[in-house]
């Protein structure tokens, strides 16, 4: 009898594409930092559902995965802890990977409600956890514009890299505006409508209405 050969081992498949997005472009060691963001972000929001945001604090966060001044390296403020910022490079991959001679608007709505419907699938709460304490926490709303992810920052990144040109223009400045605080209105509606619509229809909806430049409003 043929003594049975030993199963090769096998490469690890990430069980959750959505969490691998923001890992491929990484070194190790910047993935290992990525992991301990995430690790501390879920012990933020874990924190933040008993005590409240102002009653947590970043060295009670901190205190469960690393040190004070482990975390204050990784994120500057609280505000930075509580609103994700990991899925910004899939976000701009998704946008720069459409065609280049389609609308930018088209773009957007096309790469946003699909990048959302894989999110949903993979990391629901990963998504309305934050924007439920955006709607409901004053110092977070405000805080969304304050932030390194500013979303206007992040559509502008996308629109001058795609033109090609090295200092975005007027009116690409209020292209980029208008995405982001519709965007963000839009997932903020679902966080404090507690999901009962579907947030990738509400997005599609929302810049449909953009392209329709606010027809019948």
């Amino acid at each position: 009898m043929t003594p049975q050969q030993p199963t090769a081992a096998r490469p690890d498949v990430p069980t959750n594409p959505v969490r691998a997005m923001p890992e491929a472009p990484l070194s190790l060691r910047e993935r290992k930092k990525l992991k301990t963001r995430q690790t501390v972000r879920r012990e933020a929001y874990r924190l933040i559902s008993e005590q409240g945001y102002e009653n947590t604090t970043v060295e009670q966060i901190a205190a469960a995965e690393v040190s004070p001044s482990t975390c204050f390296r990784y994120f500057a403020t609280k505000e930075e802890l509580v609103l994700p910022d990991e899925y910004d490079p899939a976000v701009i991959a998704a946008l720069l990977a459409r065609p280049a001679d389609e609308p930018f608007l088209t773009s957007c709505r096309e790469a946003m409600r699909d990048l959302i419907r894989q999110l949903l699938r993979h990391e629901r709460e990963g998504l309305f956890t934050p924007m439920r304490l955006v709607a409901e926490v004053p110092a977070l709303r405000a805080g969304v514009y304050r932030s390194s992810n500013n979303p206007q920052q992040l559509f502008l990144t996308a629109l001058t890299r795609r033109a090609g040109v090295e200092e975005p223009t007027y009116e690409m400045r209020v292209t980029a505006a208008a995405i982001a605080a519709a965007t963000t209105e839009a997932l903020l509606q679902w966080a404090a409508d507690d999901r009962r619509e579907d947030v990738a229809d509400l997005v599609d909806r929302t810049f449909a209405l953009l392209e329709s430049g606010f027809a019948g409003v």
